[in-house]
């Protein structure tokens, strides 16, 4: 008997590829139909931030608190506070614009992160003897805050000091965020540390100073490696040291500050 099926033609090979072109086609007007949509949010949602600024500007620049949650918003729909100056002259502008911060949320915060910046350069470079470079961020904080240079004092937050540190990024300055135990230090000086010199830093987090022997007894290391790690740090200025013990001791110069507050 024969068969009433019919074998499959090119035609519906054609239909097949004809709807995934359509499915297609809608899926990409869908997807940018929500792109759009976004966008115009987006753009509205800067509009009032911008606005806000304007509106609150005295309160962002004097308010530590009101600063650092108004700089997270910011970053939540991606305007970065600190954008590099070059950004619009990628695009063809060769007019010196400014800072995506400044356009958008007003020259004075802007202006406020710069001349932070340049406060936090002054105290890396005047205790730059006493730590060998590297210094504690709630003490840059407090210096700051002394204000003993030109303009008096400034009302910061620790937040703030990140916030400006990483302004310098584009300048290829050496100033760098580091992390050591649970302290977050600024670095002024390009020289990178290296593994050893790292635990011994580390370890002084915890009474302030080590000797030769305390790193021996915890560590297990030998003496000979001990001592050049501490000499290393000496000559660096990263510690101090007191000669007035039964054993040599060396200290943070960090530790010492923060037990003066």
């Amino acid at each position: 008997m024969a068969s009433n099926r019919r074998g499959v033609g090119l035609s519906a090979f054609s239909s097949s590829a004809l709807a995934s072109a359509q499915y297609a086609q809608h899926g990409s007007t869908l997807r940018q139909s929500h792109v759009d949509s976004l966008q115009t949010q987006l753009s509205v949602f800067q509009q009032l931030l911008h606005q806000f600024s304007i509106t609150h500007g005295k309160e962002i620049r004097s308010n530590p608190t009101f600063r650092a949650e108004f700089a997270r918003m910011c970053n939540a729909i991606g305007v970065d506070p600190l954008a590099s100056s070059n950004t619009s002259s990628r695009k063809g502008k060769a007019d010196g614009a400014s800072s995506v911060w400044a356009q958008m949320l007003g020259g004075s915060v802007n202006d406020f992160y710069f001349e932070l910046a340049v406060r936090v350069v002054e105290v890396c470079r005047d205790t730059r003897k006493e730590n060998g470079g590297m210094i504690a961020v709630p003490e840059v904080k407090q210096r700051v805050q002394k204000g003993r240079g030109i303009g008096g004092g400034m009302e910061v937050s620790e937040d703030d000091i990140l916030r400006a540190v990483k302004s310098l990024e584009p300048l290829g300055s050496g100033f760098t965020i580091m992390k050591l135990g649970s302290k977050q230090m600024i670095r002024s000086v390009p020289k990178e540390l290296n593994t050893d010199q790292s635990i011994v830093l580390e370890a002084i987090q915890l009474l302030g100073y080590v000797t030769v022997s305390m790193l021996q007894i915890n560590l297990h290391w030998e003496r000979a490696r001990a001592v050049a790690v501490i000499d290393d740090l000496v000559a660096d200025s990263l510690l101090w040291v007191d000669l007035q013990c039964e054993e040599t001791e060396y200290w943070s110069p960090t530790f010492i500050h923060e037990s003066r507050i």
